[in-house]
Parts: structure tokens; C-alpha cells; sequence
């Protein structure tokens, strides 16, 4: 089982034929999916109609009360078997409108969720969404290269906005999105659903309220076997790297996190077998280090060809450690703290980490807030990203 979001459905033909079978990846104590690969052709489509301008119609009329409406850009396995069952369960929420470039899929998924022909867009019509009242976010689930020009059309069109993660294939791309839902008055926000998962939250307070003392080391692995290497993930041009791009953020993210500071320094090495066709433009393993301003220390590794998905938070006091940490389902925890080691379970939440994370956003343009995990926190993460690719290659310390 892996960690898998799935992103296979941004352009109209993906190859479902020539797609990885749920066999094939395996990412322990996580959840199966299919992955699909793009044509050069669709990627380059996928773009169309991105320079249309059109004035923001029917702008949210968030009266209290009401169950903001979600379009879902994207009708991949995260998309169709994570996310759009989960609005069920929502409070705040709810489907209202569909996006895709594959005509099929909005049939079947509009018809399985009661989304209208009106509220069913391919990514030429998506500018029209401006038009339809009833949409107040667009989720986009897409190869992590089609994230920019998504949000940019979003925002134009007067829609707030929920993002994968990575936010962007670059930091430039980050500045730019924040910019453009900024201009358009906006939200968003990144779907780092781990922050709204029980084990994360109960681990966050545990050291808030000082429970291990000041953190002092953090070690947290990510990485499951990939297999198709004709998937996009694969592809450099439309994931924007390999493993750290795709399971490696989890690991970034949860140091910054746990420790609730910036890193101040990276280091990092790389090992890619180059002769291996899944690995011809993107890394396999990279292990990376982080310092932090209070002197606390994380040691991180992203691996295609190795399986774990964990961390540990350790200091004078003791430790606490998630194993699955970052799962969909199946979390663990033990903590050491004056003692020894003893299982954990963590302090109940109302929802699962799905829906919790689909509320929070609507919770937040109700309230007129800022997300928890807003753009500002995907452009965190890619900076970082940036700087642990330039150490692996260059071999040295980067600071930042």
C-alpha cells in the first residue's frame, strides 16, 4: 500500500492502457492506486485557454451556514478514490462541479455524484467556471508542472483554491501562484492532509506543551518501490524531480513541523542508478540533512526503492515516534517519555484527515482566515527542496 495522490487525469488522454497496474508501486501501510503516464502532447494542451481573461462572476457569497462548493480538477485515483468520497462526511463542504480532459470520466463520476452537465468542464471550457455561482474552490489535482498554470486560471476566474502538494516544480512557480490568488483576493491552500491527521496533531502538542523537552534530533524516512517507469512521476518535465519532489516532502515537511522552525542549512547526498529506465531524468534516493536555528538537527531520507514512511522526535525528556506516520490510514504511535517505550493513542478528532483538510479551507474563507498550511507553506517546502537538490549535487552545506 503507498502513499499515492494520484494526479494521472490533468490532460485529455492518459494513457490508462499503458498505466501501472494497483500491483506495481508498493508504499507500505498505505493505500493501492493505479498511475497513469502523459503524452508531450496533452501536456503541452493542457495549457490552452490559460491566457483568457475573464472578470470574476458570482464571487463567494459565503452566507453562514452554507456548504461551500468544491470543483475537483483532476479525476485521478486520489481524486476519484480519496478525496471525492470523503465530502460526504463534510460539514462545510461540498461537490458541486467536475473537471477533466477526459470526457469519459466526467460522465461517469457526474453521474455517480449527481454533478450536472453545466458543472462538467474540460480544461479548454475551464475559464467558464468563473461563470457558475455555485463553484467557490477548485481543487487541483494534476502533475505537479500543470499546478502554476491551474491556480493562475483559478484565481481569474474568481475561485479560491486548494493545491497538491508539491505546490510547484519551483519556488519561482510558488511566488507566482501566491501572487495571482493574492491579486484575485483569494485563498490558498496546500493539501498537506497530514497536519490534520490525529497521530500528527496529538505529536505537535506533545511537543508543544514540552513533552520530549527542546528537540533536539528528528530522523524520518519516506519511500515506497515505483514502478511503471512510464508515469509521469517518472518524468522530470511534469513531476519536477523524483522521490523528494513526490514522497521526500513528507519527510522536509514533517521536520518543519515537529521542530516549528525554518531550516537554516541543508546538506544532502544522492544514489541513482542511472541504467535503470525508471530513473533516466529523475533521483531515486536522496538523504538530506537539516540544521535549525535552536541547534536541533533532522536527518531525512526519499527513496523509489526502499519502503518506509516514519519519524521520530527525540530530546532530553525522551521521544515520540509515528510509524506509518504520513499514511492515509493504519498510523502508530509510541512515545518514551521518562519511561519506556509504551504505545500512544492520540486524542480523538471529529473527522478524518480528508475531510478535516476540505473544511479547513471553507472554515477558513467563512471566517476570513489563513489556512494553516497556506501557499506561503508550499513556497517553504520548495525553497528548502531547491536548496537539497543544489547540495546533492554540488556536493556541499547550503545555507538558506
Amino acid at each position: 500500500m503507498r502513499v499515492r495522490r494520484g494526479r494521472q487525469d490533468a490532460v485529455s488522454d492518459f494513457q490508462s492502457r499503458r498505466g501501472a497496474g494497483p500491483h506495481q508501486d508498493v508504499r507500505p501501510g498505505l493505500i493501492e492506486g493505479a498511475m497513469e503516464p502523459m503524452s508531450k502532447r496533452t501536456f503541452l494542451a493542457a495549457g490552452l485557454a490559460a491566457g483568457v481573461a475573464t472578470l470574476p462572476r458570482g464571487v463567494l457569497a459565503a452566507e453562514p451556514g452554507r456548504k461551500l462548493g468544491y470543483a475537483v480538477l483532476g479525476l485521478g485515483y486520489y481524486a476519484t478514490r480519496i478525496i471525492m468520497p470523503r465530502f460526504a462526511e463534510c460539514e462545510h463542504s461540498k461537490l458541486v462541479a467536475l473537471v477533466s480532459g477526459t470526457p469519459e470520466k466526467l460522465k461517469t463520476f457526474g453521474e455517480q455524484y449527481g454533478v450536472p452537465e453545466s458543472h462538467r468542464y474540460s480544461y479548454e471550457t475551464f475559464d467558464k467556471i468563473a461563470d457558475n455561482p455555485d463553484v467557490d474552490i477548485v481543487y487541483i489535482i494534476t502533475p505537479n508542472s500543470l499546478h502554476r498554470t491551474f491556480t493562475e486560471r483559478a484565481a481569474k476566474a474568481g475561485k479560491h483554491v486548494m493545491c497538491e502538494k508539491p505546490m510547484a516544480t519551483s519556488a519561482a512557480d510558488c511566488e507566482a501562484m501566491i501572487a495571482a490568488c493574492k491579486k484575485a483576493g483569494r485563498k490558498l491552500m496546500i493539501g498537506y492532509r497530514s497536519r490534520f491527521q490525529a497521530h500528527n496533531i496529538e505529536a505537535i502538542k506533545l511537543i508543544r506543551d514540552g513533552a520530549v523537552g527542546p528537540v533536539r534530533h528528528i530522523s524520518t524516512d519516506h519511500g515506497f518501490t515505483i514502478g511503471d517507469p512510464t508515469q509521469w512521476r517518472l518524468n522530470k518535465a511534469l513531476s519536477g524531480g523524483g522521490s523528494l519532489m513526490d514522497i521526500g516532502i513528507y519527510s522536509l515537511n514533517a521536520a518543519r513541523y515537529l521542530t516549528g522552525e525554518e531550516p537554516v542549512a541543508v546538506n544532502a547526498m544522492e544514489s541513482t542508478d542511472r541504467s535503470n529506465p525508471r530513473f533516466k531524468t529523475v533521483e531515486d534516493i536522496i538523504n538530506f540533512q537539516l540544521l535549525f536555528p535552536s541547534g536541533a538537527t533532522a536527518q531525512c531520507g526519499s527513496a523509489y526503492t526502499a519502503n518506509f514512511n516514519r519519524y521520530r522526535v527525540t530530546g532530553p525528556k525522551g521521544w515520540i515516534e509515528i510509524d506509518p506516520a504520513t499514511s492515509y490510514q493504519g498510523q502508530a504511535m509510541r512515545t518514551a517519555l521518562g519511561g519506556p517505550p509504551t504505545p500512544r493513542e492520540p486524542a480523538p478528532q471529529p473527522t478524518n484527515q480528508f475531510s478535516a483538510q476540505l473544511d479547513h479551507l471553507s472554515e477558513c474563507i467563512l471566517a476570513n482566515r489563513e489556512p494553516i498550511v497556506s501557499g506561503e507553506e508550499g513556497l517553504k517546502d520548495l525553497r528548502v527542496i531547491e536548496a537539497i537538490y543544489r547540495a546533492a549535487r554540488e556536493g556541499r552545506t547550503v545555507k538558506l
